[in-house]
């Protein structure tokens, strides 16, 4: 998939990352309610940035951002707690949470410019 919007791609390809994270093993691990969290806010993200590709104003715009901007922030909590309880391997936690702080400071650098140009 490769679109003309990094903050597009970036943001699918995580989820397509953090839904392959979440495979049977899941199921008996214990963590279901942790993951299910982890998948909702975590794929959250790139449904809000492809809805503002569609926004209706300037303000509708930056308003699916902030949305994807506050599910960034809860996913890093999620993978953080999932790392410090043993339900996902450091390797993974090493592999996404930098992905996520990545997307983190994409979108806040997209609010600024965008608040900047309202």
């Amino acid at each position: 998939m490769k679109n003309d919007n990094p903050l597009v791609d970036k943001s699918y390809l995580f989820s397509v990352q953090l839904i392959k994270l979440y495979g049977p093993a899941t199921y008996e691990s214990g963590g279901f309610s942790l993951f299910q969290q982890l998948i909702r806010s975590g794929t959250s993200i790139g449904a809000n940035i492809e809805e503002a590709q569609a926004a209706q104003s300037k303000k509708d715009f930056i308003a699916k951002l902030y949305i994807s901007l506050k599910e960034s922030r809860e996913t890093r909590y999620w993978l953080r707690l999932l790392r410090d309880t043993g339900y996902i391997t450091p390797t993974d936690a090493m592999d996404l949470l930098p992905k996520c702080e990545e997307l983190l400071k994409m979108l806040t650098s997209a609010l600024i410019t965008s608040r900047r140009n309202l």
